[in-house]
Formats: C-alpha cells, sequence, structure tokens
C-alpha cells in the first residue's frame, strides 16, 4: 500500500520541482527565490485541511473494517461535501491575504509583488486541489493507492507541458506556472472524483446523495481539525524559520527553495508509512483486531526508518548536483548542501514522529499529539530562533537549520511515552469489553 502512495507523492513533488525548474531557468531574474518564499505560507494554508482529508481517511477507514456500509457511504459523501466547502474558503482567503500574510514574513521588495501574484493565482486552483485530495484519502480508506498514482502521473504531465507553454511561449512567468498547476489540478480531480462515481461498492459517489451528514461531518472535524492544526504548527515554526533565512537574503532564500524541493522526495517517502500507519490501525479498530496495532505500529516505525535515512543521506551525498537542477550559482548550491546536511541526514528522525503520530491517531486520539507537536516541534524551534539564534556567535546558517533535527528527537521521544499509555488504555478497555461479554 505505502509504495504506490509513496509513488503518488513523489510524483507530486516532481511536477512541484518542474515549476521551480522552469521559472529558475526561464523566468526573471527573482522568480525562483519568489516563487520559493511561498512554500511555507501555502503549508501554512492549505495544512489545515489536509488535516481534515486525514479525518475522513480514518473515519472511513474505521468503519470500512466495522464493515459499516451505510455509514461508508456516508463518510464519502459528506468528505466530497467538505471538499469544496474546503477548497471555497482557501481560494478567497489565498486572493485576500496573499500579500499581508507575505509583508508579515519580511519577504523583499525585490520578490514581493511576483510572490503575490504567484499566490492568487495558485489559489484559485483550491476546489480542485481539495477535491482530488479527500477523494484519495477515501479511495485510501479501502486500500486503493495506485489509481491515484495514476490519474496523479497524468495530470502532471499536463502540468509541465502548460508551465513550459505559459512561460516560454506566453512569457507568464510565475503566474504562468501557478496557472498551469490550477489546471491540472482540475485534471486531478475530475478524475478521481470520476472513479468514486464508477466504484461498485459502499464507496461509489451519487451525485444526487451529496450532503453534509451532521454527525460525521462532526467526527471528521474531531479527528482532522486537530491534525490540520498540528500540521500548522509545522507550518509556523517553518515560517518563523523562512523569515530567518529571508533575513540572509535573496540568495540563501533561493538556496532553501531548491534544498526544500529535494528534501520533500524523502519526507513524502516517509509520510507513506505515517499514512499507512493511520489506515491500518483505524481498519483494525474499527474490526476489534487491537493486537494487531502495536505489530502495525512498529512495522510503519521500522519502515519509515530505514527509508528516511537511506534516501535521505542520498539526497545530501548527491545534493551539489541536484541541487545544480534548480539553480547553478555556486553561493547558492553552498547554502543549499548546508541546509541539505542538517535536514535530510536526520530526516529520519522525523519519519519516526510522523509514524507514531500516525497510529495514535488511528487508534481514535486526537489532541493529544498537537499538545505534543505544539510544544515540541514549534514551541522549541520558536524558541531556539528567539533565543540562541539571536547570539551573534550562533546567527548563522548552520545554527538555525539544527533546530530541526533537534525539535524532531525531542517530539518523537514525548510521543513514544504517550503511545505507551494510550495503546495501555486502549488494551484494558478491551479487556473490560471481552470480560463483560
Amino acid at each position: 500500500m505505502a509504495i504506490p502512495l509513496a509513488a503518488t507523492s513523489v510524483l507530486q513533488l516532481i511536477f512541484n520541482a518542474a515549476d521551480l525548474a522552469v521559472v529558475g531557468n526561464f523566468g526573471s531574474e527573482h522568480s525562483l527565490a519568489a516563487v520559493g518564499s511561498t512554500a511555507a505560507l501555502v503549508n501554512l494554508t492549505v495544512t489545515l485541511f489536509m488535516g481534515l482529508s486525514m479525518g475522513a481517511n480514518a473515519l472511513v477507514s474505521r468503519y470500512f473494517g466495522a464493515g459499516d456500509v451505510d455509514q461508508i457511504s456516508r463518510g464519502v459523501h459528506s468528505s466530497m461535501v467538505l471538499s469544496v466547502l474546503s477548497g471555497a474558503f482557501l481560494t478567497a482567503a489565498g486572493i485576500i491575504m496573499a500579500r499581508p500574510a507575505l509583508v508579515w514574513m519580511q519577504s523583499p521588495p525585490e520578490t514581493l509583488d511576483l510572490a503575490t501574484l504567484y499566490l492568487r493565482v495558485y489559489f484559485c486552483g483550491a476546489i480542485p486541489l481539495m477535491v482530488y485530495n479527500f477523494g484519495c484519502s477515501v479511495l485510501r480508506a479501502k486500500g486503493d493507492t495506485k489509481r491515484p498514482m495514476y490519474y496523479l502521473a497524468f495530470a502532471g504531465v499536463i502540468n509541465v507541458f502548460l508551465n513550459l507553454l505559459f512561460v516560454l511561449v506566453f512569457d507568464l512567468d510565475v503566474a504562468g506556472v501557478a496557472l498551469a498547476t490550477a489546471l491540472s489540478q482540475c485534471v486531478s480531480a475530475f478524475l478521481v472524483t470520476r472513479r468514486l462515481m464508477l466504484e461498485t461498492d459502499a464507496f461509489r459517489l451519487t451525485l444526487s446523495n451529496l450532503r453534509l451528514d451532521g454527525r460525521i461531518a462532526i467526527e471528521i472535524l474531531k479527528i482532522g481539525l486537530p491534525a490540520g492544526f498540528q500540521g500548522i504548527v509545522f507550518a509556523l515554526s517553518n515560517v518563523v524559520i523562512q523569515s530567518s533565512v529571508n533575513g540572509f537574503g535573496s540568495t540563501v532564500m533561493a538556496a532553501s527553495a531548491a534544498s526544500q524541493q529535494v528534501e520533500g522526495f524523502v519526507w513524502l517517502t516517509m509520510n507513506s508509512f505515517s499514512l499507512c500507519a493511520l489506515t491500518f490501525v483505524s481498519q483494525n479498530l474499527g474490526a476489534r483486531q487491537y493486537n494487531r496495532i502495536d505489530r502495525v505500529t512498529l512495522t510503519s516505525l521500522l519502515c519509515c526508518s530505514v527509508a528516511g535515512a537511506a534516501l535521505g543521506n542520498v539526497a545530501y551525498y548527491f545534493g551539489a548536483t541536484l541541487l545544480g537542477c534548480f539553480d547553478q550559482d555556486p553561493e547558492v548550491i553552498e547554502s543549499g548542501l548546508t541546509r541539505m546536511y542538517w535536514v535530510c541526514c536526520f530526516y529520519f528522525t522525523c519519519g519516526l514522529m510522523d509514524c507514531i503520530v500516525g497510529a495514535i491517531r488511528g487508534m481514535g486520539y486526537n489532541m493529544t499529539p498537537t499538545i505534543v507537536s505544539l510544544l515540541g516541534a514549534c514551541g522549541l524551534r520558536v524558541l531556539w530562533i528567539a533565543t540562541i539564534f539571536q547570539i551573534p556567535r550562533f546567527h548563522t546558517e548552520d545554527a538555525l537549520f539544527f533546530s530541526y533535527p533537534a525539535s524532531w528527537v525531542v517530539t518523537f521521544l514525548t510521543h513514544c511515552v504517550c503511545y505507551y499509555f494510550m495503546r495501555r488504555r486502549l488494551r484494558l478497555n478491551a479487556t473490560r469489553v471481552s470480560t463483560a461479554a
């Protein structure tokens, strides 16, 4: 299940990297820095609603494990309605708040207008983005990760073609890249919606049945909102770090943007095991197969750590070549390697943290991972930047990016303690139910 899911995520990042490669090589002077500086802000705004799609996945997976056909159907239709509502809100918020948010992030004057234009066009495609992600979450609930991969691959090829067309032929620069992304998202959303409409079981989507079931919507929100807020916590800390990166100038900004694209391949591969842990633990919770939960969690942690350590170190070893795909400037490459050392070489600890969170959410505990992440990830990073990083001796790129692995390790260990007590409580509850029966 994880391999197609990882491939889907990697394909998505390849096409995003193609956006940066096109605009970096064929756009105007500050185009790469402008687009790269928006990444943290995009993640911040989109992450909350991506969390809702995780809530849909967990809830439908639980119904699937329990074999509740009626609830599966209600969950599918409520999820797709939520996707449209989420996308509409994102579109409005993104267009209105783009420039004020970039000013707050201290974006340099030379990139501000380009970054604002990119964001506003990008968020015009928020509805199909949400429809695709919610649809994929529903299909993933029953183990289907292959077809979303095919749909994304097809839409991604269109994205690359439109990038070249809009930038090279029509000279639209950053607006062309954003427009290509929005149009390709429409294609992927159409394909995943069509797939759901062709399903022959309880997962079939019928347009006449599209309505928001209040109880199911609340359940999705209970699971998804904490997950989304947790993602926002990480995105907020990344916004704080991006603001510090901006203080080093456009060279470091471009280097950080290129490095993030390379890092994303590693993270998305590891994150596929976290999503599998969430799905499998939720299914077994619904089926009351509690004895399988520990095995699912341990297997996910093992796979994730091996994948993260291997891919992260390979990425750093070939870092100069990979960064050169985005920018040939030697100073940009050197700065990018500094970030990649602290992030990629220690990225497996981030994967471990995400996997244990997926398992905890699959067991039905939603607020605790959010609180732990708030204190462990965001809190530690902000504290580091506000104190140690302000000391002239430590006001360096190395000191800034060191905050990533430090926060991952502390947060993972705290989540492990939480998992132990939560799993123990679930085991005791299962014993009481069995004894009563």
